[in-house]
């Protein structure tokens, strides 16, 4: 027995009720006009009334259930009509993409966030299969539909779907059973968009692997400490004894390596411990100077024409932490060289205006595709071949420029080249700046 059976009994009992009220109120009207003005009329006569009376009452009744009838239909239309607009706001409301479909994969239910999600309107899927599975996801709707069809729900599965435009979303999604008193059997997918958890899945991984990789860094760096300063103390003691002006050259040569590789492990030992920031008035051009030096070796490996333009920041300095600072600059460097080619071109300009140093590093390397340049200081975020960046250069480096109340902005043509400009609030003290050979 359907939920409205109470509500129709009593639909037809009220008409039936009122239909029986009416024929009374009918004949007792007839008789009494009968009692009145027909009293003393032939049989004929007697006829036509009684038969005027049943035609009367035929035809109000009729009326009357009409109307009565076409009442109820307009009521109950009208509640037809808000439950489903109620629910189709339920529908939309929801956050999650929600997709009603039968065993053949026909589309019957299509919400808001399906549109959002997928990119298909509702007028697109309705009536259609179902687009959103991929091909190798086939095989597994079909089972997610088996076991849907012996009333078990499909909980909480990551999978895949296939949007209009061909981009493959990582979803968490839901498969139910869904009954109706309509024949056939329709099954309900409930699906969110878990792009974002996978992405930061990701992200945690990378700076788990990225920790693990700076504690071994650091365990290398101080078990290296010790045998550099060895070989050291033993190249300066050579050079003391040695009477060949060759051997003299190879043991200066060999000396700087090795002290080159005593900073790079100091470098890593720091880094480890995270020191405190302390900032003090720096020389930018002194700064920059120290960072090309350290450059210098992969300069001339890669023949790139370096050229400075200093001058006009010529005794500049910021309040800055020097270790910071030249993080940063080793980073943008780092970011232009790599991007360069062989021979390749970079220019670094800087200059004064409104109490602000201005640093523009140019390059004319391969560029960054307009695509890429909103993520580019996202962390771990790069387009640096795998093993060539960490993605993590240009986070860090706005992170200076923030903790320095800096700021940095990118134009870049694919093919042409960047510019990264930069801006850091200049120090009230000037330092001198030291001639350092790059």
């Amino acid at each position: 027995m359907s939920d409205d059976f109470p509500e129709r009994r009593w639909f037809w009992a009220t008409l039936a009720l009122s239909s029986i009220s009416i024929i009374g109120f009918v004949f007792a009207v007839w008789e009494l006009l009968e009692s009145h003005f027909f009293r003393d009329v032939d049989y004929l006569t007697l006829h036509y009334l009684y038969v005027s009376r049943g035609v009367v009452s035929s035809l109000l009744l009729a009326f009357w259930a009409a109307w009565f009838v076409l009442r109820a239909r307009r009521a109950s239309e009208r509640q037809l009509r808000w439950s489903r607009a109620r629910y189709r706001g339920i529908l939309n409301c929801s956050p999650a993409a929600i997709a009603l479909f039968d065993s053949d994969l026909m589309v019957v239910e299509w919400n808001a966030a399906a549109e959002d999600l997928y990119g298909y309107t509702r007028a697109e899927v309705l009536g259609s299969k179902l687009p959103t599975i991929p091909a190798e996801k086939q095989s597994e709707m079909q089972a997610f539909l088996a076991q849907a069809s012996q009333g078990k729900a499909v909980l909480d599965v990551d999978t895949r779907r296939c949007a209009k435009h061909g981009v493959v979303i990582d979803v968490q999604t839901n498969v139910l059973p869904y009954h109706e008193e309509e024949p056939g059997r329709y099954f309900l997918e409930v699906s969110i968009d878990i792009r974002e958890r996978i992405r930061l899945r990701q992200t945690l991984l990378q700076v788990e692997k990225l920790t693990t990789m700076g504690q071994m860094a650091a365990g290398t760096a101080h078990h290296l400490n010790t045998p550099l300063a060895s070989m050291l103390l033993r190249v300066e003691l050579a050079r003391k004894h040695v009477q060949n002006a060759g051997v003299d050259l190879d043991l200066c040569d060999l000396e700087s390596n090795i002290r080159y590789c005593q900073q790079f492990v100091r470098r890593l030992l720091d880094f480890s411990r995270r020191p405190q920031l302390t900032r003090r008035a720096e020389a930018i051009q002194d700064t920059l100077h120290s960072v090309l030096s350290f450059l210098s070796p992969q300069l001339v490996a890669k023949q790139v024409h370096l050229t400075l333009d200093m001058d006009p920041a010529n005794g500049t300095a910021v309040m800055a932490d020097r270790n910071q600072i030249e993080a940063l600059f080793l980073i943008l460097i780092t970011n232009a060289l790599d991007a360069v080619e062989p021979k390749g071109h970079i220019r670094v300009r800087c200059h004064t205006a409104d109490h602000r140093v201005q640093i523009a590093i140019e390059d004319d390397g391969c560029g960054i595709e307009p695509i890429n340049l909103p993520h580019i200081f996202e962390p771990f975020f790069t387009t640096k071949p795998v093993g060539k960046g960490t993605g993590l250069g240009l986070s860090i480096a706005a992170t200076i420029l923030q903790e320095h109340e800096g700021s940095m902005h990118i134009d870049s043509v694919p093919k042409q080249g960047t510019v990264v400009r930069i801006e850091l609030p200049l120090s009230a003290k000037t330092a001198a700046p030291e001639k350092v050979l790059v």
